[in-house]
């Protein structure tokens, strides 16, 4: 996506696993509005830390919040600006569950010239159970958002 076109994460994540690592991740288009985007990291063996457990490492959950937060930006500002992830804490709640596929909600909720406010959740089917907490910043590296 050019800078200052439509930006659409249905397409956008059509395009992603050619040239990304969510393809390599198996992240997956689930749902999006104004000001949020849901995507889905389906269980894979590949994904897991420790094989007694069975459970998703925190680095592909990592991945898919700041994929999530990242593009809930661009459906609010209704276009896709190049930018930076400042910072993004992720805070475990729980383990997820193994062989659930995880959702990854992300919100912008404030936005400024350059710097964007953005918080989600992970889950494995539960929102009210939620697998991690997301809050975090980007900053607009080729203009502003606004």
């Amino acid at each position: 996506f050019p800078a200052g076109t439509d930006f659409d994460p249905m397409l956008f994540m059509q395009i992603m696993p050619k040239i990304g690592h969510s393809g390599w991740l198996g992240m997956a288009y689930s749902g999006h509005g104004a000001g949020w985007v849901e995507l889905a990291l389906p269980y894979d063996a590949k994904l897991v830390g420790d094989p007694a457990s069975g459970i998703i490492a925190s680095g592909p959950i990592i991945s898919l919040m700041d994929n999530a937060t990242s593009m809930s930006v661009w459906t609010r500002i209704g276009r896709f600006v190049p930018q930076a992830t400042l910072d993004l804490r992720i805070d475990y709640m729980r383990a997820a569950t193994p062989g659930q596929t995880i959702i990854g909600r992300g919100e912008c909720y404030k936005v400024t010239r350059t710097i964007v406010f953005v918080r989600g959740i992970a889950h494995d089917g539960d929102p009210d159970d939620p697998v991690a907490h997301a809050i975090g910043t980007f900053m607009a590296t080729d203009g502003t958002y606004t």
